[in-house]
């Protein structure tokens, strides 16, 4: 599989006059550790304040024409929100040009939409929330590891982005959503993208996915006090899970199957995830 990602079946400049729907959907820093903040903290240190474009051009995996009614459907914007993740240290190209690619602003609710782009997560409604960009790159940027990724399970759909971007990166994605309406949402948000390699399904994340399992990837977009040990016998040996664990403080967790009945864990940094929950609503 090549490293590059690919362009979504449908180009996205169709859907640059559509408006943004209500959405539903949060690595490795070494030398510091990162303290996500609440989307209204982010907002206001970013009201006022221009952000520079990354110093070297690349070339997005899709764009969007730009429109003086939406700015947001600029690729400019979209290019500024990947020069503040790559100075924040995600540096892996291919991660940066997925977020490049895929325009948070569609599925997010219209009235968040001018928030799309700064650094915050958003609520989605059931009380869950789309993760800050950061966080987005930094687990897919740690669950890579600069290597081809063949088939990623995610654990919580919510709106669908972060499964959008993952769709970038690996060539089988299947992602898991345990709400129903957020599940039917992330499907009525992909849909016009027409994303080929992406499956969503509907069902207790805690339990993964073995019907298409061994995964050599596995990323979890909510906290549990620990890693489900379903999800960690459906990784390949060699495969990584990226997991927000911990209650009211959490931690990034990076989890390495090297052996049939043997795993490695890593803490990467401190973060803030809805709880994860069993069943299905």
């Amino acid at each position: 599989m090549s490293d590059k990602p690919r362009n979504f079946p449908l180009t996205l400049d169709s859907l640059a006059g559509k408006p943004a729907r209500q959405g539903g959907a949060q690595s490795l820093a070494q030398s510091r550790v990162a303290t996500p903040q609440t989307a209204t903290q982010n907002a206001a240190q970013s009201a006022g304040r221009s952000v520079q474009g990354p110093g070297h051009e690349r070339a997005p995996a899709s764009a969007l024409a730009p429109s003086r009614q939406n700015p947001l459907v600029s690729e400019a914007v979209r290019r500024a929100m990947v020069a503040r993740i790559e100075k924040q240290g995600v540096h892996d190209h291919v991660v940066l040009d997925a977020m490049l690619a895929v325009p948070r602003h569609l599925f997010m609710d219209e009235a968040l939409a001018s928030q799309a782009y700064i650094d915050a997560s958003l609520p989605i409604g059931h009380h869950q929330t789309i993760s800050q960009p950061y966080i987005v790159a930094r687990m897919i940027e740690a669950m890579r590891q600069g290597k081809p990724l063949l088939r990623v399970l995610e654990i919580g759909t919510g709106c669908g982005y972060q499964a959008a971007v993952l769709s970038q990166v690996a060539k089988d994605v299947f992602s898991i959503e345990r709400i129903k309406p957020l599940h039917e949402l992330a499907k009525s948000n992909l849909r016009p993208l027409r994303v080929s390699n992406l499956r969503l399904q509907y069902g207790d994340g805690m339990l993964g996915l073995p019907q298409a399992a061994p995964f050599d990837g596995i990323i979890l977009a909510a906290a549990g006090l620990e890693v489900p040990h379903a999800l960690l016998e459906q990784l390949t040996i060699g495969g990584r899970l990226v997991a927000p664990v911990g209650a009211k403080l959490q931690h990034l967790q990076l989890i390495t199957r090297v052996a049939k009945m043997e795993w490695t864990s890593q803490t990467l940094e401190d973060c803030h995830f809805v709880p994860l929950r069993p069943g299905t609503i």
